[in-house]
């Protein structure tokens, strides 16, 4: 359970990526409140196509612990959400997602137009491209969820470190199915990761174009 409830300003400036948590079970309704999150995240032509699997039960962390580098953190968190992006999710959600916008006022003409131009596009994409654009979005919605949990007080690990396919044996997955990331959530148990601090704003950030600094 978490303690307290931050600002989404303390859960970026504070947020670690944890080494070790306490394995206490997490409120439905927290994890429905972070879920939430990463629903509401925009997406290009609002196609959503992103896919998450989440694990809490002690037979799927310890499944997913193997396929993830034998990573402990993957069992001892509360939950563990498995972001994916389905290459396929475009052609069998178009429907519902011009329903939805019809509903949410979008007119007529620009369902028509919209139709046409996401098939075009998302149909014209090789594998390597339809694999960034999913990587993109499921970033998108993980980042979010991945903050709504910080806010709630949970403590986030961030985790790239799997296997593609084991995973995707271990959790069944469908074969258009990349899993981009794992989010591990929880509450820390003893010294968190210190703190490796960040590249001053001018080393990366500019203004107008390369090499002007930002003013």
């Amino acid at each position: 359970m978490p303690k307290s409830v931050k600002s989404l300003s303390q859960a970026i400036q504070g947020r670690r990526a944890t080494p070790s948590f306490d394995e206490a079970p997490m409120p439905e309704e927290d994890l429905q409140q972070i879920l939430d999150a990463g629903l509401r995240a925009p997406s290009g032509y609002n196609m959503q196509p992103w896919r998450f699997i989440v694990v809490q039960s002690p037979e799927g962390k310890k499944k997913l612990r193997a396929a993830s580098y034998n990573q402990a953190k993957v069992e001892e968190a509360s939950a563990v959400i498995v972001a994916c992006g389905d290459a396929d999710g475009w052609r069998k959600d178009l429907d519902l997602m011009l329903q939805l916008g019809r509903e949410g006022g979008m007119p007529e003409s620009y369902a028509a137009q919209a139709r046409t131009s996401v098939s075009g596009y998302l149909s014209s994409f090789t594998p390597e491209q339809m694999k960034l654009w999913l990587t993109k979005h499921v970033m998108l919605a993980y980042t979010s969820m991945m903050l709504m949990a910080e806010v709630l007080g949970y403590d986030t690990a961030p985790m790239e470190g799997f296997e593609q396919e084991k995973v995707h044996e271990a959790l069944r997955l469908p074969l258009s199915y990349t899993v981009v990331a794992l989010l591990a959530i929880g509450t820390l148990k003893g010294v968190d990761k210190f703190d490796g601090g960040r590249f001053e704003m001018a080393h990366t950030v500019f203004g107008e174009e390369y090499g002007r600094p930002l003013k």
